[in-house]
């Protein structure tokens, strides 16, 4: 799992909680340094191993999102350059809200079906993906999705397919997973047209900001072969 500056850290976090509660399984957390992590929300994570450190060919290569981390990480080709190599030889391929940019920076999303927040959803195809509206996106061996809490059910399908549709049930059940958001506005078609726009003009400087660098790393990809 790559931690990162900036992130939003539930998209980790949860899928941490599922990760670790499979059986056979130790779950890293990936960085440049081994020094404490600050989240977008100020909660501090601290790495495990350093980039150079990670299993060249891990089941799962996972990355959160958080739109200014993301944003940052779509220009830092240290971090692309190692998405590529482990991408390459990592079982599955994966990422939550934002996080799905960067693969797509790093060129891992080309020719595949793919999700992501819905606020930046539209930039999915300047990396050659097709963008999917839907919660949790699998193809073939690349799984996206949406917006934060999605993390959770993303690992969920991960865990039913590494371990069985059986633990994934039971892990469902062990942590209570039975989600019913008290206002009910999780999607713009949900929230409406106001609230929706809302949001939008709040969060306007990050996502010009991120669609600069989405348009950016797009023009730096290689067709594929």
């Amino acid at each position: 799992m790559l931690a990162h500056p900036d992130m939003t850290a539930l998209d980790l976090v949860g899928p941490q909680l599922i990760f670790a509660s499979m059986p056979d399984t130790e779950v890293r957390l990936v960085w440049k340094q081994r020094t404490p992590i600050v989240a977008d929300s100020g909660l501090q994570l601290l790495p495990d191993l350093v980039l150079a450190e990670a299993p060249p060919a891990p089941d799962i290569l996972f990355v959160p999102g958080g739109l200014k981390g993301s944003t940052a990480l779509m220009g830092d080709e240290e971090v692309l350059d190692f998405l590529r190599q482990r991408g390459e030889r990592a079982g599955w391929v994966s990422s939550v809200c934002t996080g799905a940019l960067v693969l797509g920076a790093a060129g891992l999303l080309q020719g595949h079906r793919a999700t992501t927040h819905w606020y930046v959803h539209d930039l999915l195809p300047l990396f050659g993906a097709r963008p999917v509206k839907e919660r949790v996106v699998m193809d073939r061996n690349r799984l996206t999705g949406g917006g934060v809490t999605a993390g959770i059910d993303l690992a969920l399908t991960l865990s039913a397919a590494l371990c069985g549709a059986g633990h994934a049930r039971l892990q469902e059940l062990v942590f209570e997973y039975a989600p019913q958001p008290p206002m009910g506005t999780g999607t713009p078609e949900r929230a409406g047209t106001e609230l929706t726009q809302a949001v939008l003009a709040r969060r306007r400087p990050a996502i010009e900001a991120a669609r600069q660098a989405a348009r950016q790393a797009g023009a730096r990809l290689k067709p594929p072969a």
